[in-house]
């Protein structure tokens, strides 16, 4: 048997205009929640980030997260754990990770009730190092997705790996990233990806193969692919797909398609299952301790052995990226500050406006966008900036309003000065590039 668990990725940044939100809800979210409908067979785990929950509540698109609901309780779908605002987690402190965790939890229990129970988790961007194990574990997650790239040992496909640490243990996953590019660039359909996992069978056991992408992908990033790669993918791996009569009614397809996927009704598809990641755990028995790569989704075997662990979101050769890791920094710094010097109402209001702030102003894409690989959009970036500097107004005038040293206000508005600097460093960039 060959078991095929595949994760579909839902986000979109805290910035996204509501424009966009209602295309990829459209285009993709909707679409794919149908073809769960129609094969109720099919089985997946979902990653979706609480900002996007929260996104989509706020906007009306509750018909989403029934949709959520409802495939959840059917059995067709398990959740994973995240990090709310999807930032990179290796690159913030550790506190700021543990934050993001139980935020993207308690914003997922709100909106998904309680057939949000996630037992894996899903890093953002698939950044790993080992100091994000830890704060995972002690989330009472059981198990990591990361990165092909990531795997320091042989290609696991018939033992599930363990990394180990000071809360415990957690089983990991590594992405299938050829297989899983291939989707997600359209180099391969959906008869191509059946011989595929066939071909990875030798016959010798049984063998799992993990895939993970955006489930943007399907539908907004190519259209119809939820269609015609997707659909056509269930249908085959559907249980009665070989048995004369018992096909479901479906509408005519285009002759091209329905030759391509005519041999779909052989008896060999019966020899992959689809499955929920979680459910491996208990077909694969265990296997050794691993010291997994920093690494993400997008680094290359170039990038590790540059020590540029995550080129899109923080290239050492991209002024940009330094500018504005720089420019969150004194961000940071400040609004902790903030929080810990508030001592009086008004100092206080300042002080959380600038902690809630703070969460969003994490988020990934700023950084994504600037990576020029080939990624740029100005917006985004100024989006980013201007969210850090918010954090930054209100932090400060907690710090100056509280009763603190006036020593403390002179050095945190330095600060300030340095951070008004680099964002001006940043929008001549913008202007110029």
């Amino acid at each position: 048997m060959i078991y095929w668990a595949p994760l579909f990725h839902f986000y979109q940044p805290p910035t996204q205009t509501p424009a966009i939100l209602m295309k990829v809800s459209n285009e993709s979210y909707r679409p794919v929640m149908d073809v769960f409908d129609e094969f109720p067979e099919a089985r997946a785990t979902f990653n979706i980030n609480g900002g996007l929950t929260e996104m989509l509540a706020l906007y009306g698109y509750t018909d989403i997260l029934e949709k959520l609901k409802k495939l959840a309780a059917r059995g067709q779908i398990e959740f994973t754990g995240s990090g709310k605002y999807h930032p990179i987690l290796p690159l913030i402190p550790r506190e700021e990770v543990e934050r993001q965790i139980r935020l993207n939890h308690n914003t997922n229990r709100q909106y998904l009730g309680d057939v949000y129970q996630p037992r894996g988790f899903f890093p953002p961007e698939m950044c790993y190092s080992y100091e994000i194990v830890d704060p995972i574990v002690q989330s009472r997650h059981d198990w990591i997705i990361i990165s092909g790239i990531a795997c320091p040992a042989g290609w696991p496909m018939d033992v599930i790996h363990r990394i180990d640490n000071i809360e415990g243990e957690a089983a990991v996953f590594f992405r299938d990233d050829i297989l899983s590019n291939k989707i997600s660039f359209k180099d391969i359909d959906g008869h191509g990806f059946i011989e595929h996992l066939q071909q990875m069978h030798q016959g010798s056991g049984d063998i799992y193969v993990v895939t993970a992408m955006d489930v943007e992908t399907f539908g907004h990033h190519i259209q119809h692919w939820d269609k015609l790669f997707l659909s056509k993918v269930y249908e085959t791996l559907a249980p009665n797909a070989g048995t004369p009569g018992a096909m479901r009614e479906q509408k005519p397809l285009a002759d091209q398609h329905r030759k391509l996927f005519e041999y779909e009704k052989s008896s060999d598809a019966k020899e992959i299952r689809t499955v929920k990641i979680s459910e491996l755990l208990d077909i694969f028995p265990r296997g050794h301790k691993l010291s997994p790569r920093p690494s993400s989704w997008s680094t290359s075997a170039e990038d590790i052995r540059m020590q540029n662990y995550y080129p899109l979101w923080k290239d050492r050769n991209n002024p940009i990226h330094m500018m504005q890791w720089e420019h969150l920094e004194i961000t940071l710094e400040t609004a902790h500050k903030a929080t810990q010097v508030a001592d009086n109402p008004s100092s206080m209001e300042f002080a959380t406006i600038a902690r809630n702030t703070l969460d969003p102003a994490l988020h990934s894409c700023q950084f994504w966008w600037a990576s020029k690989k080939p990624m740029w959009d100005i917006n985004m970036i100024y989006r980013g900036l201007t969210l850090q500097r918010e954090v930054l107004l209100n932090a400060y005038k907690a710090i100056s309003l509280s009763g603190c040293q006036p020593e403390t206000k002179k050095e945190y508005y330095y600060k300030v000065v340095a951070g008004r600097h680099i964002y001006d460093q940043i929008m001549d960039a913008l202007y110029i590039d």
